[in-house]
């Protein structure tokens, strides 16, 4: 109890001049500064990754089952019928295939995917089937055609022109909806229909479809061989990842230096305090507390200021995650970055491990410096007080 005494009286020491307070609260506004610059970067790569990862995912679903030579795939394919009855997943056929787009006099190149409910990028109204004639587009096209919702768009496949030597096959659609996912991949080239529409569309027979598109619990593995494959969504975009993941660590290297720095200033800190007290510490020696016990002194210190820095450090990130998710301050360019807005996440686990390393680092930069206790001398120091 003397030792918490002693450091409670060290820190907030409101004696007039005195030194020991001033520097207790510069160390512990210093840590609380690196600590909300820390947090913050650390939530910011981990909001960028969730809020990629959510939309990737709306999109692509979990996974999905494709013929290798990318061929249709038949649904009455004994090999597919254990994973179409299996319970734990839910399986959505779709067909996709390229189109052309028309909107007047505006013409653009897209990919149809057919479904038989809305995309699960729109969460709300994902469990909505396609009526025969409706279709989605995404913002970007929608604004590159001057399409609205109710207005008629036109889609003609590439492979009936192709393949027929008659008059392509033209289709009219009425669009019901929008999407942004601030994929431009996605946002711009990518149209969602019924799925009976697309598979006439594109010259499907009824019983065929590009792929599956496959939901689970995430745990019970997907059994498929030759000559179909599962990939998940993360696999396919596995070279956006390795890039988020190589931007990561250069981020949490400089913003972590912030919170080192702040430990360097704790360690000179505790060294100053030391010096100033020389007078008092010299007396408690010579009043018989050992070198050990006020080594503790000057730990526990150290740890206090290191708790209340991250303490005070992660309020602030807390508050400024909180104004951000709340009014959407900070933007940043949509075709960019795939947002529209900077995203934040809170890890309460991430947190704590940052209360963790600061807190022992705190304790190691105050034990430091109570290795001059060793080097001064009572009758010089006391002669003086």
């Amino acid at each position: 109890m003397l030792y918490l005494k002693l450091a409670f009286r060290f820190i907030f020491n409101l004696k007039k001049g005195s030194f020991s307070s001033y520097a207790s609260w510069l160390s512990i506004i210093g840590i609380a500064i690196g600590v909300t610059a820390l947090m913050l970067t650390t939530s910011i790569i981990d909001g960028f990754e969730k809020e990629v990862s959510n939309k990737l995912a709306g999109i692509e679903g979990q996974g999905r089952i494709k013929h290798f030579l990318n061929k249709p795939i038949n649904l009455d394919d004994p090999q597919l019928k254990p994973l179409l009855n299996h319970p734990n997943f839910k399986i959505n056929p779709y067909v996709r295939g390229v189109c052309m787009i028309r909107k007047g006099k505006n013409l653009d190149g897209v990919l149809i995917e057919g479904l038989d409910k809305y995309p699960a990028l729109l969460s709300m109204d994902r469990f909505k089937y396609f009526e025969n004639n409706q279709i989605i587009l995404g913002e970007s096209l929608a604004s590159s055609l001057g399409a609205k919702v109710g207005d008629k768009v036109f889609l003609q496949s590439f492979s009936h022109s192709e393949l027929s030597l008659s008059s392509p096959v033209i289709f009219s659609f009425e669009v019901v909806r929008f999407f942004a996912s601030g994929l431009q991949e996605y946002d711009k080239n990518i149209v969602y229909s019924n799925i009976e529409k697309a598979q006439y569309l594109l010259g499907y027979e009824p019983s065929e479809v590009t792929g599956l598109i496959v939901e689970g619990d995430g745990n019970s593995p997907i059994n498929i061989t030759y000559p179909f494959y599962y990939e998940t969504w993360k696999e396919r975009h596995s070279l956006l990842f390795e890039w988020m993941l190589a931007q990561q660590w250069p981020a949490y290297i400089m913003f972590g230096l912030i919170t080192f720095v702040s430990l360097i200033n704790l360690f000179a800190a505790i060294a100053m305090i030391i010096i100033e007290k020389s007078g008092p510490i010299t007396i408690l020696i010579c009043q018989g507390m050992n070198y050990q016990n006020l080594r503790r002194v000057f730990i526990l210190q150290g740890g206090i200021i290191g708790i209340i820095g991250v303490l005070i450090g992660g309020f602030i990130s807390i508050i400024i995650i909180g104004i951000q998710m709340k009014f959407s301050l900070l933007k940043i360019p949509s075709d960019i970055y795939f947002m529209d807005q900077i995203p934040f996440t809170f890890s309460l686990n991430k947190y704590f491990l940052v209360l963790i390393f600061v807190g022992i680092s705190s304790i190691i930069a105050s034990w430091l410096p109570t290795h001059s206790f060793k080097s001064l001398k009572p009758a010089e120091i006391l002669r003086y007080e």
